[in-house]
């Protein structure tokens, strides 16, 4: 064992998605960051949609709530494996 331990390298995916501007980076506190930062990543999440509620109106309501459902299946899949 060294003096220095050597930081272990991510995985690529994990590379790439944390290199997306603003999704990598709330990702990247939320896993990196101490437990105060879950809420604010839950905060900054919830202002986007309701950004995109308010320039788009109704699609921009309903269409990420939409794209939740097969995150939500495979979160219940998941669950029902035990």
């Amino acid at each position: 064992m060294s003096a220095i331990e050597m930081p272990q390298r991510l995985p690529l995916w994990q590379r790439l998605f944390f290199a997306i501007p603003v999704f990598g980076w709330l990702a990247r506190d939320a896993a990196n960051g101490s437990a105060e930062d879950w809420y604010y990543t839950a905060g900054a999440i919830f202002s986007m949609w309701g950004c995109s509620a308010l320039l788009f109106g109704l699609p921009g309501l309903y269409l990420p709530a939409l794209a939740m459902v097969p995150v939500m299946f495979l979160i219940l899949i998941l669950i029902s494996r035990g």
